[in-house]
């Protein structure tokens, strides 16, 4: 026999008594003595009765509450418990709250204080954001295994070899930052993936330099005071630095002969929490009085617009000459001009172009940037190629 439902109206429910009142088919109201209400739902299920809180009298809508009502006398009648139903719904989506999306973008939030510039250029989050959240995002990282990052970064794991080994990278990283919230991770995920996807065919392709023997006569065509030139010249003089600290130089990073480059700008540098300090030629400080009249902002080398010459400024600059060479590679030109040019021992080159040099331990008892012999070594290196 059919129990009668919905006995109860939404003007009773309102000003109920105190006690219990039906509404048929398991559905109770529940009147306190302080005055509150609580929906109770009552079912049978494998001859066990349950007792099923369905929320507050005062929140949850006559209507409403039947409708809850009657979805968990479905699942009963299925032979389910509603409760522990009820409970694993509520685990699942709690589950799939933690989409990698989310925890990727937590974990970058977390790191940026380590990151250049906190992260504002976006190098550190766009390999995950341009391979692999269009793909993994909206899956909870508790599901993501190996097959999974796999299958998204077998596309570029050969054709972009470098930017897949950082979204790799970058991946196990969120990983781990979903585990320190507690989450079920499968740390190994990444590293598995990696077995499966096999070594990389993608060959290294070097930086064009120009030969130093050319520097000179380059340098010397540079010769209109425009912001780009005199940011060229520049970064030519003072190889240590990349584009990077020059294009973002302020007035009050020169100290006489000296330009203080926060370690945060400086690749390698940034652990170490070490400014490195670049000594300026006669040359180099002739470019920075000259580059002074361009100041906007505290800045040397704006651009155009507002805030400071792109990344690419100097690059489009060669490449409009017909040139294969780029600016990063003077590196390489002064590289090779000290070894074959000026004879410089091996340390005091390494240290102009800031590389880390000798093992960890070896660092760590070193006390010197040899600021002194670097001096001498950048005004042979400006002499070259600004011949008096």
């Amino acid at each position: 026999m059919t129990r009668a439902l919905n006995k109860l109206s939404a003007a009773f429910v309102k000003f109920a008594p105190l006690g219990k009142h039906s509404d048929g088919g398991g559905l109770w109201l529940h009147r306190r003595t302080d005055g509150g209400g609580q929906w109770v739902l009552r079912v049978t299920v494998h001859g066990r009765r349950r007792e099923m809180g369905l929320g507050s009298a005062t929140n949850t809508p006559l209507k409403q509450v039947r409708i809850e009502a009657e979805k968990w006398r479905a699942v009963a009648r299925d032979g389910k418990d509603p409760i522990k139903e009820r409970e694993r719904q509520r685990r699942l989506a709690e589950r799939s709250m933690h989409i990698l999306s989310d925890v990727a973008r937590d974990c970058f939030e977390t790191r940026k204080a380590e990151l250049k510039g906190e992260g504002k250029a976006g190098r550190w989050f766009s390999p995950l954001e341009l391979h692999v959240l269009p793909k993994l995002g909206k899956v909870p990282v508790a599901e993501i295994d190996q097959i999974d990052v796999r299958n998204t970064l077998l596309p570029i794991w050969h054709s972009k070899a470098a930017t897949a080994r950082k979204a790799m990278e970058r991946l196990s990283v969120c990983l781990q930052h979903g585990a320190a919230l507690g989450l079920h991770v499968d740390l190994q995920a990444p590293a598995k993936a990696r077995a499966l996807l096999g070594a990389q065919r993608h060959k290294v392709t070097h930086i064009p330099f120009l030969p130093w023997q050319e520097v000179p006569a380059f340098y010397a065509s540079l010769d209109q005071d425009t912001v780009t030139n005199l940011a060229l010249r520049l970064l030519i003089l003072t190889i240590g630095t990349r584009s990077g600290p020059l294009r973002f130089l302020r007035e009050e990073q020169i100290h006489d002969d000296v330009w203080i480059v926060p370690a945060d700008e400086m690749k390698g540098k940034r652990n170490s929490g070490s400014d490195f300090r670049v000594p300026l030629s006669r040359q180099a400080m002739a470019v920075i009085n000259k580059a002074r009249s361009h100041e906007r902002d505290g800045y040397l080398f704006p651009s155009v617009r507002k805030g400071v010459i792109s990344d690419a400024t100097m690059s489009r600059l060669m490449e409009r000459r017909g040139m294969e060479a780029r600016p990063h590679g003077f590196r390489s030109s002064f590289r090779t001009w000290c070894s074959e040019a000026a004879e410089a021992p091996w340390e005091i080159a390494e240290e102009c172009l800031a590389h880390s040099t000798g093992g960890k331990v070896e660092r760590s008892y070193k006390r010197t940037d040899f600021l002194e012999q670097r001096r001498k070594l950048m005004q042979r290196w400006a002499d070259f190629v600004v011949p008096a």
